[in-house]
C-alpha cells in the first residue's frame, strides 16, 4: 500500500499546484489536460482517457467508458469541476476501479475554493 500512497501523494501535489494556478471556476477537461501535464513533466507515467472495457459473459464490449487519467497503472483520478460531488460520481470512480482492476481512486472536484475540499480517495 506504500507505493499507492506515493502515487496519491504525487497526485495530489500537482492537483494542489494546478489549482492554486488556475483557481476554481474553469471546465473539467482544462484541470485534466493541466495535471496531466504537471505528472508527465515530472516523470509520473499517466495516461489520459484510457478506453475500460465492460466484460460479460466472457465478452469484451467497448461501449465507450474512458476514465480522465491513470496513474503508473495502479490509480485510477477522476477530475470533476462541479458544485458538488454526488453519489453517481463515487459509483463513477468505484465503476472505473472494478473496470479497470486498480485498487485505489481519486475523486477531485477542482470547482471549490480550496481543493482539501474536494478530495476523496477510494480504496478495494
Amino acid at each position: 500500500m506504500q507505493e499507492y500512497n506515493i502515487i496519491t501523494e504525487n497526485v495530489l501535489k500537482y492537483a494542489f499546484r494546478v489549482h492554486s494556478e488556475l483557481g476554481p471556476g474553469l471546465l473539467e477537461s482544462s484541470y485534466k489536460e493541466c495535471l496531466f501535464y504537471e505528472l508527465n513533466k515530472n516523470g509520473i507515467y499517466t495516461e489520459k482517457e484510457k478506453a475500460l472495457p465492460l466484460i460479460y459473459h466472457d465478452v469484451k464490449l467497448e461501449i465507450g467508458y474512458r476514465v480522465d487519467l491513470i496513474v503508473e497503472n495502479k490509480v485510477i483520478i477522476e477530475i470533476k469541476a462541479v458544485e458538488a460531488l454526488t453519489d453517481v460520481h463515487t459509483a463513477q470512480v468505484l465503476t472505473y476501479l472494478k473496470l479497470s482492476g486498480c485498487k485505489v481512486g481519486l475523486l477531485l472536484n477542482f470547482h471549490t475554493a480550496h481543493l482539501k475540499q474536494g478530495i476523496k480517495r477510494f480504496v478495494l
